[in-house]
């Protein structure tokens, strides 16, 4: 595990589909547990279970699969990185991407804590864009 934390939640997701593994391991962090209140609430990942080994506490992600009839199981969740502890990208509310049109998640780090970019213009704050989520 490396210094930053978001992009070892990304590659940890994201080397688990690869390889088409149905859970994940993630450490437990503050931002964590904020970015994976958000995908399980936006219906991105199945079950969130935390667990301790050690005195060290994680998460155990369950990644949700969709079946393809011609191919094999794919899952509905991608990310992508923005925000890179070498180069910050902020915005302010009005200028919160959209991604696909609404379908996809952009997180946010904010005054207010973490949330996605559709609180983020409801309440009319900007911030930090941590990552994007479709």
């Amino acid at each position: 595990m490396g210094k930053d934390t978001i992009i070892d939640i990304i590659t940890s997701i994201q080397n688990a589909d690869m390889h088409r593994k149905r859970t994940v391991q993630i450490a437990s962090t503050n931002i964590t547990e904020n970015i994976v209140k958000i995908l399980l609430r936006e219906g991105f990942i199945e079950n969130v279970r935390k667990h301790q080994e050690n005195n060290k506490y994680f998460f155990v992600l369950t990644l949700r699969h969709r079946r393809n009839r011609k191919g094999p199981s794919r899952t509905i969740l991608n990310l992508k990185r923005i925000s890179r502890p070498g180069l910050r990208i902020y915005s302010n509310y009005q200028r919160i991407p959209r991604i696909l049109g609404g379908m996809g998640i952009v997180i946010l780090s904010t005054s207010r804590g973490i949330m996605t970019g559709r609180e983020a213009r409801l309440e009319g704050i900007g911030g930090e864009i941590l990552c994007y989520i479709w």
